[in-house]
């Protein structure tokens, strides 16, 4: 992961913000900065001027709006998913049933806030997204995908590439599509968390999913994911 991360306890999680509403960056800033281990290292007003941050401040997390003037989150979104060794991208959102949001996790976020999120969680949230975990709830993700107009394909499409998993992977995989970080996936499923880990591993690599959220969008596609 860019910047000083904190997966392994080190250094203060590094934090870049793109919204359109100064105001909303303001209050971002001010809040995320209550904490003793997250710094706002920049601000951005646009998609564009957001990829430039990033690839100047290399941050742990990016928070990024979706409708911005100019370049918007989304194209942002990929353009900042290309660079190497991309940070976690988490949306910024009004809805959290926004078609845009499916779309950007399928791009690469990591997940996504609602800007209505308490500001205690707020900060939890973003903690999480610098450990390379997913920010997004089992819930959301049903009702992300259950509202998608493409529905019927991507079910298709998933169900054909789970079909190169094996029984382990799929469990794995269903675990994922829960929001399960591997500690909680190792206590189910009886194994090591470094066990865990390594079939993540595989399971990202055979689905061709560039970090648990992907991941955990096929097995909700799929319907295997649990409840």
């Amino acid at each position: 992961m860019a910047g000083t991360g904190t997966g392994e306890g080190r250094g203060v999680v590094r934090v870049v913000v793109v919204d359109d509403e100064p105001m909303v960056c303001g209050f971002l800033r001010t809040i995320l900065g209550s904490a003793g281990d997250i710094e706002v290292v920049e601000e951005a007003h646009d998609g564009a001027a957001g990829v430039e941050a990033v690839v100047r401040s290399r941050p742990d997390v990016v928070l990024m709006d979706l409708r911005m003037p100019g370049v918007d989150g989304l194209t942002a979104i990929e353009r900042v998913r290309e660079l190497a060794d991309p940070p976690a991208v988490v949306v910024l959102t009004t809805f959290d049933a926004d078609q845009y949001v499916l779309r950007a996790l399928r791009a690469g976020a990591a997940g996504f806030l609602v800007k209505s999120t308490p500001p205690e969680d707020l900060i939890g949230l973003v903690r999480v997204a610098a450990e390379g975990h997913t920010v997004l709830s089992a819930a959301a993700a049903r009702r992300l995908v259950a509202a998608s107009s493409d529905s019927h394909s991507a079910r298709d499409r998933a169900r054909k590439l789970i079909g190169s998993l094996t029984e382990r992977e799929a469990e794995v995989l269903a675990c994922l599509g829960e929001g399960l970080p591997n500690a909680r996936i190792a206590a189910r499923l009886h194994l090591s968390e470094a066990t865990v880990k390594g079939y993540v591993s595989r399971v990202l690599d055979k689905l061709g999913c560039g970090n648990r959220t992907q991941a955990g969008l096929v097995a909700h596609d799929a319907g295997i994911a649990g409840p």
